[in-house]
């Protein structure tokens, strides 16, 4: 695995993003972990944050992109601080562009996009904090194909969680892809994060020990992805 996946799994536990235990999401699944972006809060997570989706989308779609999309609302920080870390660690200057929830009727702004207006012939990255359902993607694709005649290259997700969207077979991720035939991936998958944490001490501390990998795989039994 490469180095900057397991500094982020690292990151996302000191942050306390990404925690275990036990927890009902909004689908009405009991899941034995919760990530939830935002907890990102202060300078220096933000600053590391956008350094890690920068790292994993350059080394996944280079950097032949405009825009950065973040959809309201999480993604409209992670498409901010993601555009100023491509710029300081790979000197390309990438667009950032977010919807609003309600279109703005006044001012030199007005409309439904906040940032950088779409232009036909842009290429865009999509950016979220995790995909569980593909939900977002049904309102928020519309939406920017609509705005211009524009590409998207693919969406980045902090973390694939790996388990079946509306669908019921597929993972989110695989369904968006399907749908829209743009590629997605995420910074780590949950397997990568079971891999770098089960029986390994960090800072004093198992974090995933035999008890709460085998409630993992009990829930991957039931709503993992086929």
């Amino acid at each position: 695995m490469e180095q900057y996946k397991q500094e982020f799994i690292e990151f996302m536990v000191d942050s306390e993003v990404l925690k275990f235990g036990e927890f009902t999401l909004k689908s009405g699944r009991k899941s034995p972990f919760f990530m939830n972006a935002g907890g990102y809060v202060t300078g220096s997570q933000l600053k590391k944050l956008g350094e890690y989706y920068a790292h994993a989308i350059h080394d996944k779609y280079g950097d032949d992109f405009d825009v950065l999309f973040g959809p309201a609302y999480k993604g409209i920080p992670l498409s901010v601080v993601t555009a100023i870390a491509f710029s300081e660690l790979y000197g390309k200057e990438i667009r950032y562009c977010s919807d609003r929830k309600e279109e703005k009727d006044h001012g030199a702004d007005k409309g439904s996009f906040l940032g950088s207006k779409l232009k036909d012939g842009d290429r865009v990255v999509m950016i979220e904090d995790v995909t569980t359902s593909g939900k977002s993607m049904e309102e928020t694709v519309p939406k920017v194909k609509s705005a211009a005649d524009v590409e998207i290259v693919g969406l980045m997700v902090s973390l694939d969680r790996m388990e079946v969207g509306k669908g019921g077979v597929k993972c989110a991720l695989d369904e968006v892809h399907d749908l829209y035939g743009f590629e997605t991936n995420a910074i780590v998958t949950m397997k990568e994060v079971i891999e770098h944490l089960y029986n390994k001490e960090y800072k004093g501390k198992v974090i995933i020990d035999d008890t709460l990998k085998a409630a993992i795989d009990a829930y991957y039994e039931q709503y993992g992805a086929k």
